[in-house]
C-alpha cells in the first residue's frame, strides 16, 4: 500500500494547472484531498471529477492573502476528515515586468500570495500538525528560486523567500513534521496569463516554447509524500530535459 493512501491532503490554488494535476493524481492514489482556491465552480467541478473516478475530495473557497481565510480552509478540512497530513502550498502569481515599469501594485500581490499565503498555511497548520506529531508542508518555489533574471526580480524575490522559510521551518520542526519545497521549471499552467506588461508578456511566451505538463509537478509531489515518515525529501527541482534555464 502507498504511504499516499488515506492521507488528507489540502491543495491550495487548486483549481488550474499543478494544483489540479496534483489533486487528480493524489486522489488517484487513495488520498482525500481537499481542494482551495477563489474560483469555487472550477473547484466544485474537478472534485466532481475526482469523485466520479472514485476519488475523495471535497473543496472551499480560499483566499490565502487572507489569514482567516486560510484558518478556515484548515478547520473545514480538520472538522470534516479529523486531521491534516500535508499542507501543499501552491497557490501563486507570475505578473512580471521591470523594476522600472513601477507596477508597485503587481509586487504587492505577489508578496501578498507568494509569500504570506505560504506563511498564512504554515500558520494555520503547523499547531495542527504539532499536536497530531506528524505532517507535511510541500511548498512550490520555482526555478526562478534559485537565479534572477530581467523582468523577474519581485516574482524571483519571492520564491527565495519560499526556499528560506521552508529551511527554516524544517530546523525549527524537526521529527514529526516534513517540509518539502518543489521548484518547477517551465511548466504548462495559467500562471504567465497575469502578465500585463507587453515586452514581458512577449519575453514569456518565447521563454515558454520548451515546457513540461504539470502532471510532471504533479509526479514530484506524489513522490515527496509517499516516503516513509522518517524520510524528508527537502528539496525538488523538476525542469524540462531540453531547457537551458
Amino acid at each position: 500500500m502507498s504511504n499516499i493512501t488515506g492521507k488528507i491532503i489540502l491543495i491550495t490554488g487548486a483549481s488550474s494547472g499543478i494544483g489540479e494535476a496534483t489533486a487528480r493524481l493524489l486522489a488517484a492514489k487513495g488520498a482525500t484531498v481537499v481542494l482551495g482556491a477563489r474560483r469555487l465552480e472550477r473547484l466544485e467541478s474537478l472534485a466532481a471529477s475526482i469523485t466520479e473516478s472514485g476519488g475523495v475530495a471535497a473543496c472551499r473557497t480560499l483566499d490565502v492573502t487572507r489569514r482567516e481565510d486560510t484558518q478556515a480552509f484548515i478547520d473545514f478540512a480538520e472538522q470534516r476528515f479529523g486531521r491534516v497530513d500535508v499542507l501543499i502550498n501552491n497557490a501563486g502569481v507570475m505578473p512580471l515586468s521591470r523594476l522600472d515599469a513601477l507596477k508597485v501594485d503587481e509586487w504587492d500581490r505577489m508578496i501578498d500570495v507568494n509569500i504570506r499565503g505560504v506563511l498564512h498555511g504554515i500558520a494555520a497548520a503547523l499547531p495542527l500538525m504539532q499536536r497530531q506529531r506528524s505532517g507535511q508542508f510541500i511548498n512550490i518555489a520555482s526555478i526562478g528560486a534559485y537565479a534572477v533574471s530581467p523582468t523577474a526580480a519581485v516574482y524571483c524575490a519571492t520564491k527565495f523567500a519560499v526556499r528560506a522559510i521552508s529551511e527554516g521551518l524544517r530546523q525549527e520542526v524537526g521529527g514529526d513534521v516534513r517540509v518539502t519545497v518543489v521548484s518547477p521549471g517551465v511548466t504548462e499552467s495559467e500562471l504567465a496569463e497575469s502578465i500585463s506588461d507587453e515586452a514581458a508578456r512577449v519575453a514569456m511566451n518565447d521563454f515558454r516554447r520548451i515546457a513540461i505538463p504539470a502532471e510532471a509537478i504533479a509526479r514530484a509531489i506524489a513522490y515527496a509524500v509517499e516516503q516513509p515518515d522518517d524520510v524528508d525529501v527537502s528539496e525538488l527541482v523538476v525542469r524540462p530535459t531540453a531547457s537551458p534555464y
